[in-house]
């Protein structure tokens, strides 16, 4: 275990080398950051110059909400993103068999060894408007709640980190999977709003396919007081079972992988 660890750490430092390389990329990167910001406040605001509540949802809640999807978007863009795209791509040529052969579960490899540390910046970002968002909401809100959001959150990242597996493990078979990606990243801007307020075909969509109610929406649920047992049941019940299915489907696309000496 302290070998695994010590070895994870080794590939965050070089990564983290590498990215400070190239340090135009953190401008890059706040002003994307501003960007999609200005977007996302800009959105709020034009709905609730027209009213009061969006669905029982006000404009602070809202807020939180916004802050969340930073957050974990943040989290897909730091390490999730970037080390899948690096698999597709070592899947394609073949030359994954160095990642194979190293002194660790590949699995945890091929998810650890390659960041993007100025996505990071979204992550502060998002922190800073939920709690502009709290305290605009005003009510206090009791240690169980922000301990239910942790948990949440946490549940809500290994969701999205298990789906992300899932489509970067379909290389094995198709030689380009790109457009799958952009279709979730089309899916994830949906979570800039309370998946409550879609109609129920597309909350169905947003909450089990493509889960993003779960690694947003719910987590603020938490804060909101909207958090049921069962939902946080649900929420623990689906992180076990997409971590299970990731591996074993991980596993099998494994097996299937012939690499640059076949």
């Amino acid at each position: 275990m302290l070998r695994d660890l010590s070895v994870i750490r080794l590939f965050f430092r070089i990564s983290l080398l590498n990215e400070m390389q190239y340090r135009a990329n953190f401008f890059i990167q706040i002003f994307q950051t501003m960007l999609a910001l200005v977007v996302a406040l800009g959105g709020v605001a034009i709905v609730y110059s027209h009213t009061e509540a969006l669905n029982g949802w006000t404009q602070p809640e809202l807020l939180a909400v916004v802050g969340v999807y930073f957050i974990v978007g943040g989290f897909i863009g730091t390490i999730v993103e970037p080390s899948m795209q690096r698999l597709m791509e070592e899947i394609r040529q073949g030359t994954l068999d160095y990642a194979i052969l190293k002194p660790l579960d590949t699995q945890v490899l091929i998810s650890v060894r390659q960041i993007q540390i100025w996505k990071v910046f979204d992550v502060l970002v998002g922190a800073i408007l939920l709690g502009i968002g709290l305290h605009q909401i005003g009510q206090s809100v009791a240690l169980n709640q922000v301990l239910a959001f942790g948990a949440l959150l946490l549940l809500g990242g290994a969701i999205v980190y298990s789906f992300w597996l899932m489509l970067a493990t379909c290389a094995f078979w198709f030689i380009r999977i790109d457009n799958i990606l952009v279709i979730f990243a089309s899916m994830y801007e949906a979570g800039r709003w309370p998946v409550r307020i879609y109609p129920g075909w597309l909350q169905f969509m947003l909450t089990f396919l493509v889960p993003v109610a779960f690694a947003v929406t719910v987590p603020v649920e938490a804060l909101t007081g909207r958090l049921t047992l069962e939902t946080f049941a649900i929420a623990v019940a689906l992180t076990v079972f997409m971590l299970t299915v990731s591996r074993l489907f991980w596993q099998r696309g494994l097996r299937a992988y012939s690499g640059a000496s076949a």
